[in-house]
């Protein structure tokens, strides 16, 4: 669990934060406990700009909330992290020591958004193995000379992974926004040649595994878009019950997906999956916790001369810079195979 020795109950915002807790973990039992090796929770999550400056420092009390969270999850890819990794180290020194991160470097350039790609995981859990890579797209012959592709907006990271008898490869992603033709290669383009790069590295032979999840913020706003279509395309699986779970903490849009690639008896979907509303518990949109937050709001709040427009502000300005504007999407996994396998070493003795 994480560490609360640093919540001092004489303060007020420590009082408070104690109570949203309490209020918060009550909430996150609806979840699926997580077991020691018979099913993995896995989850993705765009946590808004974290930790960017020009949105100023994240409470300390969010930190609690984010760190609550992940740790309903054994494993959670998290997009949108700055390149500056104090908001991350401040989340992991919460979470604990049995949890470590690994990273990529910035995306340079305007389209990078000074981004990294992070994976959280549980070591008690969860084993790293080693394989950790940016994926870049390979240059292609035209008229008898090689040229270099468009890469993508943000890159793509992979990693190896094993829990239990589960060997799988993670993906995480956070596809360009705006018009899917706006800028060369488009949204629908970076996705096709994503999920086309990864099938064929899902064929290889000399792939560490032959298990690849997929997931993050691809931008997609509903399942029947052409980019959503793009994954099918490939041979990805999307469950059905993730097809349906808006992640937008706003508007009913499906930007974050999880999608599979896999062999049978290996990482099969348990049926349970979702979509967590945090706003029911913590900075919630109502007159009682806009009056508690004002004061911790900029001077352009106050300067705002209707209520609406202040109220307005704070749903979907300020919360969302404290916690995110998307909603953490998961899904429980099966990943022991033990009586499979028992299974089948009795059949070869008929």
């Amino acid at each position: 669990m994480p560490f609360y020795q640093d919540l001092n109950p004489k303060k007020e915002e420590g009082k408070r934060t104690i109570e949203r807790l309490l209020e918060l973990r009550r909430s996150l039992e609806r979840l699926p406990e997580r077991t020691q090796k018979e099913t993995l929770m896995l989850a993705t999550w765009n946590i808004r700009e974290f930790d960017s400056p020009k949105f100023g420092k994240r409470l300390d009390e969010a930190i609690y909330y984010i760190a609550e969270i992940i740790d309903k999850f054994d494993l959670v890819a998290i997009q949108e992290v700055h390149k500056n990794l104090k908001g991350m180290d401040r989340l992991m020194k919460v979470l604990g020591g049995y949890w470590k991160y690994i990273f990529t470097d910035t995306t340079e350039g305007r389209q990078g958004n000074q981004e990294r790609m992070a994976i959280v995981y549980d070591t008690r859990k969860v084993r790293h193995s080693g394989l950790a890579g940016e994926l870049v797209l390979p240059a292609k012959k035209e008229s008898g000379e090689i040229k270099p592709v468009p890469q993508f907006y943000r890159t793509p990271f992979i990693c190896g992974f094993r829990a239990s008898w589960a060997k799988f490869m993670l993906a995480t992603v956070h596809i360009q926004w705006g018009e899917s033709k706006a800028e060369p290669p488009g949204r629908i383009e970076e996705i096709r040649q994503l999920a086309q790069f990864l099938k064929k590295r899902t064929l290889d032979e000399n792939a560490w595994a032959r298990n690849l999840i997929l997931l993050g913020d691809f931008n997609i706003f509903r399942p029947e878009n052409e980019t959503f279509q793009e994954l099918v395309k490939a041979g990805f699986v999307i469950p059905d019950k993730l097809q349906k779970l808006p992640t937008s903490a706003a508007k009913p849009r499906h930007y974050d997906q999880i999608a599979f690639r896999v062999r049978k008896n290996s990482l099969e979907m348990t049926g349970k999956a979702g979509a967590y509303n945090f706003y029911n518990k913590v900075f919630r949109n109502t007159d009682e916790d806009i009056k508690i937050y004002e004061k911790y709001m900029p001077s352009s709040y106050h300067k705002l001369e209707t209520e609406r427009k202040k109220r307005t502000y704070y749903r979907s300005n300020w919360r969302t810079h404290q916690m995110s504007d998307h909603l953490p999407l998961w899904v429980e996994l099966k990943i022991d195979y033990t009586d499979e396998y028992l299974q089948y070493k009795l059949g070869q003795a008929d």
